[in-house]
């Protein structure tokens, strides 16, 4: 079985860490990553999804084309993901929808640490629209950029492990989801600092199967 994450923004070493990630969380599982060198550097806010989504769609295609059996969008946006399942001719996931179902399957409640405020209303937004309004607490922005998640890894942890330390005291929560497939690079850092779940949305998205890390 074959997987192709599709990265909706142009940098390469995005890509890389999100198909490192993946095939450690799923080693029997095949995975190709894919750049969509035709997009943003960085997906932040709705102007950077539009200018991403023909480029994306056009790799959809692409990949639906080449007999892949799922897709990965590998954006927290979920960029197109309505336009790209009507488009494929296999299943395709977002990685901001696995992470929502995850916590939803498990009846927890959850916040989400995002990087800029420009992102809040794109992914409250798709929260309502998988009718998992419900679950959720609070949408919260830790204002770095996606691309210091890789230039200062360091400092973004610190800061979103702040923010989601926040989360943890005030929003009555049992999950803390990073809402940012850059996130993958400090996960470790925020996941030993948090006593609810962190939710790698880039592991629950190519994961085969719903496991829990903590009791």
């Amino acid at each position: 079985m074959s997987v192709i994450i599709i990265n909706p923004n142009s940098t390469v070493s995005m890509t890389e860490a999100m198909l490192a990630q993946a095939r450690k969380a799923s080693p029997h599982q095949s995975f190709e990553g894919w750049t969509s060198h035709k997009g943003p550097p960085a997906i932040q806010g709705p102007k950077d999804g539009e200018t991403a989504t023909e480029p994306l769609l056009e790799l959809v295609g692409k990949a639906s084309k080449s007999g892949t059996d799922g897709i990965i969008i590998g954006c927290f946006d979920d960029t197109a993901l309505d336009e790209a399942v009507t488009r494929a001719h296999c299943p395709v996931i977002g990685i901001g929808q696995a992470s929502y179902h995850y916590a939803a399957l498990r009846n927890w409640r959850f916040s989400v640490v995002t990087t800029l405020s420009v992102s809040v209303p794109v992914i409250e937004d798709n929260i309502r629209r998988t009718g998992l309004s419900p679950f959720v607490s609070k949408v919260r922005a830790s204002e770095v950029p996606v691309l210091d998640l890789e230039a200062d890894p360091d400092t973004a942890s610190e800061i979103i492990k702040s923010e989601a330390l926040q989360a943890q005291k005030l929003d009555g929560i049992s999950a803390v989801i990073l809402g940012c497939a850059g996130m993958v690079e400090v996960y470790h850092q925020v996941e030993r600092a948090l006593s609810v779940e962190t939710i790698d949305t880039v592991t629950k998205g190519s994961e085969p199967t719903l496991t829990s890390t903590k009791k």
